[in-house]
């Protein structure tokens, strides 16, 4: 796996990065994403956008975050504790997935409400656990609920559950203040991220850190390529993927992301959240497709709304974008974990100025949030 980040596009892809990453250049907009200009996605959008761009600084304001988990790591395995559990949703629980499989470390993800898989957690070495509770906005129900779960094993087990479950949470939100006055060992978070942009946050570094994956290194591979991703230049690896990914004309609307050896397990799982609440909006979007191997379909006979990205160890680049020697369209990209996962942001931004949405808000996100609660709000009929 290479340390710098590599794309090779052709067909389509490689026509849509010659049509717009000029027009990005000069209006500036990587070095304005990474100096937190809120007004790059239009009036309707700057006030979301004012309060979620504080990801494109992450790998440095993250730094204080690694003595943290160190301590709190030697401290419970110390005492025993070594078998973490990560309860979260989404964008909580991809990153910290993808960032100890590749790491090659075990964190057993609970990311649903299922009573069985609940009951499988809690049935796995409970005497050993460490939870990790992980709500932005510490009012996920699913969450909650595995959190009370939790509680009760540990305290039938006689463990006191202060001693093995860590919070991770948004400053000030309703579980930060419940978790607290419990007394529970509490890590915020900026709050100034969105969910799905949170991986090299304290959702993404937390669970991971506490598990063993190497946190500093994750952190140290975004923090090399963020320079280059905040430069007004043509060769800036996300203005070229966000300009694949969103500038197609006709819009390629289908994104087919296919892992062909980077070495980066289940790194299209968390890309295809990043893309698809990011973009898919009024009207418009681009749809992520996660393939399980180069041998499939959409990957071997691509269908003409399509584009095709392939993750691989490394891109050879001896040959310029060539437009002219695929009638398809296709992406090969590389890079380290750390380096891509904010090559993906930075190029999702992108995307949503071309797209001209808000890449910020997530408004079926939220409607469904909204359902879930109310049902479990109704009262329940008991006359049958």
């Amino acid at each position: 796996m290479t340390d710098s980040l590599e794309i090779l596009a052709t067909g389509a892809a490689a026509e849509a990065i010659a049509g717009h990453v000029p027009g990005l250049v000069e209006e500036s907009f990587a070095s304005r994403l990474f100096a937190q200009d809120a007004t790059l996605w239009g009036p309707e959008a700057e006030s979301e956008a004012s309060v979620r761009l504080s990801w494109v600084g992450l790998p440095r304001s993250s730094r204080p975050l690694v003595g943290e988990i160190a301590a709190v790591r030697d401290e419970l395995r110390e005492n025993g504790a070594d078998h973490v559990v990560l309860c979260g949703m989404g964008g909580s629980s991809l990153a910290p997935e993808v960032i100890c499989a590749t790491a090659g470390v075990e964190l057993t993800v609970l990311d649903s409400s299922d009573p069985g898989q609940v009951r499988a957690a809690l049935d796995d070495r409970i005497e050993r656990a460490v939870v990790v509770v992980s709500s932005k906005s510490g009012s996920t129900v699913e969450t909650d609920s595995q959190r009370r779960a939790f509680e009760a094993a540990f305290e039938a087990a006689g463990i006191n559950p202060r001693d093995r479950i860590v919070v991770v949470t948004d400053p000030g939100s309703p579980l930060d203040k419940d978790a607290r006055g419990a007394g529970y060992r509490v890590i915020n978070a900026d709050p100034d991220i969105g969910g799905r942009y949170s991986a090299l946050s304290a959702f993404g570094l937390v669970p991971s850190g506490l598990a063993g994956a190497d946190v500093a290194e994750l952190l140290d591979q975004a923090d090399v390529v963020s320079d280059l991703l905040a430069a007004d230049d043509d060769a800036n690896p996300a203005l070229r993927l966000g300009a694949a990914m969103a500038g197609t004309t006709p819009l390629r609307d289908k994104l087919v992301l296919v892992d062909d050896g980077s070495g980066l397990r289940g790194f299209p799982a968390w890309a295809e959240q990043l893309i698809a609440e990011s973009t898919g909006k009024e009207g418009t979007g681009v749809l992520p497709v996660v393939v399980g191997g180069t041998s499939s379909a959409e990957v071997a006979d691509p269908a003409t709304d399509t584009t095709v990205v392939r993750l691989v160890s490394d891109v050879e680049t001896d040959d310029d974008d060539s437009p002219q020697d695929d009638p398809g369209s296709t992406l090969l990209v590389s890079g380290s974990l750390g380096a891509q996962m904010l090559l993906w942001e930075a190029a999702t931004a992108a995307a949503g100025r071309i797209l001209g949405i808000n890449p910020f808000d997530q408004p079926d996100v939220e409607t469904a949030k909204k359902a879930a609660r109310a049902l479990l709000d109704a009262p329940t009929d008991t006359s049958d």
